[in-house]
């Protein structure tokens, strides 16, 4: 029988945050954080990788705060720093020591700012197209970013907006349905997010460049998966990371943009859930 997320449904109170997500399976805890995109969850992201992964791993597929059914909580500090201080706040209440992380794009530089503030709680960590790196050859902002940043101005959002920033997101759009972005869409939509959305920057908040932290000291096996088309973090972005951190390796899928662990889930999922048991 197929995982549903009504099935997997949880929330938990962390520390002042009541955090949704969903489980499923058993095993390590492996932690999945959802990119930024409008109305980005643990499920809609992951819904492809969760029956798979599932069978190897206690999967947790978080909502992050301003996100999906999570507390539409807005922080003073740096979102990659509240992200990452939310998610040791939601292990701590589940008595969960130490995980593994998968991360997409917002999600792979929350995942990557947890390694670097709480380096004895993660495990191997896999990073598609993450935020918190720097461009070396590629115009900056990208196509994606630029939809992704106008979605909730100007007219606000739109039905037009979202299938636009959606189909920047793949390579082939021939599975991206009706279904799927009026699931988005209604997620995006819902009102407090509309009336403060979660990456809409304020002023005096901090901006966060990943890429000048210590990564060089990072201890940890790091997987960096990209699609070689993806136009949101483009593939030059790989580089710096690839560079600083020491034990890292990359996988590069051709014919694949931003979302890898949608359009190539078969191929991800093995090659993720061999990363990760080592």
């Amino acid at each position: 029988m197929a995982i549903t997320e009504a099935d997997t449904s949880k929330f938990v109170q962390a520390g002042k945050v009541r955090v949704h997500y969903n489980e499923a399976g058993s095993g390590d805890p492996l932690v999945l954080i959802h990119g930024g995109g409008p109305g980005a969850t643990g499920w809609s992201n992951y819904q492809r990788n969760v029956d798979e992964l599932s069978k190897h791993f206690r999967c947790l597929m978080i909502d992050l705060p301003g996100f999906g059914k999570t507390d539409k909580v807005r922080p003073d500090t740096g979102l990659f720093a509240f992200f990452a201080e939310v998610i040791r706040d939601m292990l701590n209440e589940l008595k969960i020591d130490k995980a593994h992380f998968i991360g997409n794009s917002l999600g792979g530089g929350t995942a990557l700012k947890f390694a670097l503030d709480y380096p004895d709680r993660a495990g191997r960590l896999v990073l598609m197209g993450p935020g918190g790196s720097v461009p070396l050859f590629t115009p900056w902002p990208s196509e994606g970013i630029k939809h992704l940043f106008s979605f909730y101005e100007g007219e606000g959002p739109t039905m037009a907006k979202l299938k636009a920033f959606i189909d920047v997101m793949v390579v082939d759009k021939s599975e991206l349905t009706e279904a799927l972005y009026e699931q988005r869409f209604k997620s995006a939509t819902d009102p407090e997010t509309v009336k403060n959305p979660p990456l809409r920057m304020r002023k005096g908040m901090p901006l966060e460049e990943l890429w000048k932290e210590n990564l060089a000291g990072l201890k940890h096996e790091f997987l960096l998966i990209w699609g070689r088309e993806d136009r949101v973090i483009p593939l030059d972005m790989s580089l710096f990371l690839l560079n600083r951190i020491q034990k890292a390796q990359l996988h590069v899928f051709p014919n694949c943009g931003h979302w890898a662990q949608w359009e190539k889930a078969p191929e991800f999922n093995r090659i993720v859930a061999g990363f990760i048991k080592g």
